[in-house]
This record gives C-alpha cells, sequence and structure tokens, in this order.
C-alpha cells in the first residue's frame, strides 16, 4: 500500500519534475545570461575605467614630458646664444667741432649788436653799459661793434675790446678829451684816423692788441705812459712818432713783422723814461740799435739774431732783464764780456747755438743756457772770482747766482765742484 501510494506519488510527481526542468534550465540559462552580462558590463566598466586612468596617466605624463623637452629646448637655446659671438657695438661717431666761423667781410655778415642795459645817465651809448657805481667808465666789449659811438666827455677809461671795429675815427673822441685809458685789444682795426689820439692830452693807456694794423699810429699824445700795439702786421714805424713821447714807459711791439730796415737809426729818440721794450717775435737779425740807454727790460727773443756788438750794453746803467732766447746766436757772435753788466739780474739765452757760457757779472741772479750745444762746464772758467780764493771774501761781493738752467745741452750729473764752490747762493740748478 506504501508502496503503492509511493509510487503513485513519483509517478504523479515524475511528469512535473520533468516539465519543471527545463524550465528552470530555461531560467538558469537566463540569469546565467544576464548575470555573465553584469560581468561583462562590470568588466566593461573596469576595462573602460583602467583604460581611462591610463589614458589620465599617459597624458599627464605626455604633458610632464612636454614641459621637460619645453624646458630643455629652451635651455639649450639659451646656451647656444650665449655662445654665439655678439656682434660688437658699433662705436658712435665722433661729431667733428663745427668749422670755424668765417671771417666776416662786410656789414651784413656781422652778427647784430647787444645792446645795453638802460643807464641812468642819458649821454650813455646803447651799445654800451656806463654803471652808476663807475660814472667815469664806459664798457662797450663784447657787444658785436662795427663802430665807435660817441664817447661822452665824463669818460676817463672806455672799453671796446672783442669787437668788430675796423676804423678808428675823430668824430666819436670829439669830446671825450678827459680819457685817460683806451682798450681796443682784438678788433678788425686796419686804419686810424690822424690826429684822433693827438687831441686826447690825458691819455696813458693805449692797448690796440690783436688787430690788423700795418703801422703805428702816428700824432699819439705826449702824455701816454703805456703803449701795446702786439700781435698786428706792422712793419713800418713812422720817423719820428716817439720824438715827443718823453712819458712812454712800456712800448709792446711784439709779434709783428718788424725787420732790421723797419727800425731805423733814430727810432727811439726821444723816449727817455722808457722802462721795458719788446720786440720779440718779429723778423730781426740784428740788435736793435740807439735803443734808450736808461731802460730795464729789452726783449728779443724768438727773433733771428746772430751776434750782439762787443760794447752794445756798455752805455745801460739800469739793464736789468735781457731776454734773448730762440735766436741764432753762437760763440761767435757772442763776445765773452758783452754780459758783463753790473746791473744786470736776469738772462735768458735759452734755444741757440752756443756751446759755451759766457762771462757774466756778480751780480746775475738767474741764468737760462738751456737748449745749446754746451758739452762741458767748468767753474773755474766761467766764474767771476776766483774760485780758490773765495773763502776770503765777504758774503755781499760773493756771486749773487741763484737760479742755473742748463737742461737741453750735452751736459750729464754731477754737478763739478767747482761750481758749488763759486756760486755759494746756488738754490737751484737743471742739468
Amino acid at each position: 500500500m506504501e508502496g503503492g501510494v509511493r509510487g503513485s506519488i513519483w509517478e504523479e510527481r515524475g511528469p512535473n519534475r520533468q516539465t519543471a526542468k527545463p524550465q528552470e534550465e530555461r531560467e538558469g540559462r537566463r540569469e546565467g545570461g544576464r548575470i555573465r552580462k553584469r560581468r561583462a558590463l562590470r568588466e566593461r566598466e573596469r576595462d573602460l575605467a583602467a583604460s581611462s586612468r591610463r589614458a589620465g596617466t599617459s597624458y599627464r605624463t605626455m604633458k610632464l614630458w612636454f614641459g621637460f623637452y619645453s624646458l630643455l629646448i629652451l635651455l639649450l637655446l639659451g646656451a647656444v646664444w650665449a655662445q654665439r659671438a655678439r656682434p660688437r657695438p658699433r662705436p658712435r661717431p665722433t661729431r667733428r667741432p663745427p668749422p670755424p666761423r668765417p671771417e666776416p667781410k662786410e656789414p651784413t655778415d656781422f652778427p647784430p649788436p647787444i645792446l645795453g642795459p638802460p643807464s641812468i645817465f642819458p649821454d650813455c651809448p646803447r651799445e654800451c653799459f656806463c654803471p652808476s657805481s663807475y660814472p667815469n667808465a664806459l664798457y662797450c666789449e663784447s657787444r658785436n661793434i662795427r663802430q665807435i659811438p660817441i664817447i661822452p666827455s665824463r669818460t676817463h677809461y672806455l672799453y671796446l675790446q672783442n669787437n668788430y671795429i675796423d676804423e678808428v675815427t675823430a668824430e666819436p673822441f670829439k669830446n671825450a678829451t678827459e680819457l685817460k685809458w683806451i682798450n681796443l685789444d682784438n678788433n678788425r682795426i686796419r686804419r686810424v684816423e690822424r690826429q684822433v689820439f693827438e687831441k686826447l692830452p690825458n691819455l696813458l693807456f693805449l692797448y690796440m692788441e690783436r688787430n690788423n694794423l700795418k703801422e703805428v699810429p702816428n700824432d699819439l699824445p705826449s702824455s701816454l705812459e703805456q703803449l701795446r700795439l702786439s700781435h698786428n702786421q706792422i712793419t713800418k714805424i713812422p720817423i719820428g712818432v716817439f720824438n715827443k713821447m718823453e712819458q712812454l714807459a712800456l712800448l709792446d711791439l711784439h709779434h709783428n713783422k718788424l725787420s732790421d730796415s723797419d727800425l731805423g737809426k733814430n727810432i727811439f729818440r726821444g723816449l727817455r723814461n722808457l722802462v721795458q721794450l719788446n720786440l720779440a717775435h718779429n723778423i730781426l737779425r740784428k740788435m736793435p740799435s740807439n735803443v734808450p740807454s736808461n731802460i730795464y727790460q729789452l726783449f728779443l727773443d724768438k727773433n733771428n739774431i746772430e751776434e750782439i756788438p762787443t760794447d752794445y750794453f756798455k752805455d745801460f746803467h739800469n739793464l736789468a732783464f735781457i731776454r734773448l732766447s730762440y735766436n741764432q746766436l753762437s760763440d761767435k757772435g757772442v763776445p765773452k764780456k758783452v754780459f758783463n753788466v753790473s746791473t744786470l739780474l736776469d738772462l735768458h739765452l735759452a734755444h741757440n747755438r752756443l756751446s759755451t757760457v759766457p762771462f757774466f757779472n756778480t751780480h746775475l741772479e738767474q741764468l737760462y743756457l738751456n737748449n745749446n750745444d754746451i758739452e762741458a762746464i767748468n767753474g773755474t772758467e766761467i766764474c767771476p772770482l776766483p774760485v780758490m780764493l773765495m773763502n776770503q771774501y765777504d758774503d755781499h761781493i760773493l756771486p749773487k747766482l741763484r737760479y742755473l738752467r742748463l737742461d737741453g745741452n750735452h751736459l750729464s750729473p754731477p754737478v763739478p765742484m767747482d761750481i758749488i764752490m763759486c756760486f755759494r747762493h746756488l738754490r737751484s740748478i737743471v742739468i
């Protein structure tokens, strides 16, 4: 019974189980497919995430490498640029000085006159300055003036230097009879009208340096004390021009074109009080004749003088300074005792052709013999007194030489002992 029942149950269940089994298998297969799909989906998501991570990592890596290579390239370029030979900077072109302005030829070429400030004096020329603190002075210098203005009668001191004046006429000085000082330096003066300065009885100083004068102005006043005419083109001194100038103390004619023939025999007659005569830088070949014997200073340097007459300085009783440098003097043209002048203090004989030291007086204090042809110096020969008896003389009798210049010759140290023994007052010697 039990067996039958069980068999019936089995038999009843048998077909159901057989029917349920394929369904389960199908559902299992479906479930497995879904599971596989989900797994595949998850795996794909993982793969995508991994790929994304790998891509991000690669991008970052690539970005880092790109930055590294860029920096490396920049560094290499900088190193290469630094090693390149840099072109030297071109020197800036030096500015040439502007060409000198040509000398004015016509009045239109001159710059306009510079007017002075207003003045309290109604007679003050517009081109000049009349300070109230100096009512007797008229300042007209450096104002591009071409003609001398009318000079007020109150003027004692007239300054007209550094202008373009080419002529001195009488009209401007018509009422200026009180003038004592006239400065006309550095103009273009070629001509001086006759008797212009003769009508100025109080004139003491006349300066006309650096002009274009070709002769000494005529009719100069007898009151004149200083006449300065250097740096002109003077080749002529009118006869008798100095005859009445007894007060003249200084005559400066240096740097002109005076020759021996231009200095007449009596050209300096009348200059009884002359102190200084300056004839340097001319074309003289001989010593000027009839120089006033009372002169103190005689300047003849930078000429072509070759010889000095034996007794040339015999009658000069006040002569203290002689300048004969830059000439053509040789032993043959210089007498041995020509400079034995008791009043002589300063003697310049540099840049000549002397081979021996000329004899000089005990009163000489400065002697310039540099740049000659001297090969030896003997103190016994040039000493004005016997060297061996020096200790027997009083100090005021000993030679007064203090400065001796011998450089530029054929000498070498040491200084000979007899020079030291003779010239006890010597303070400086240059060899």
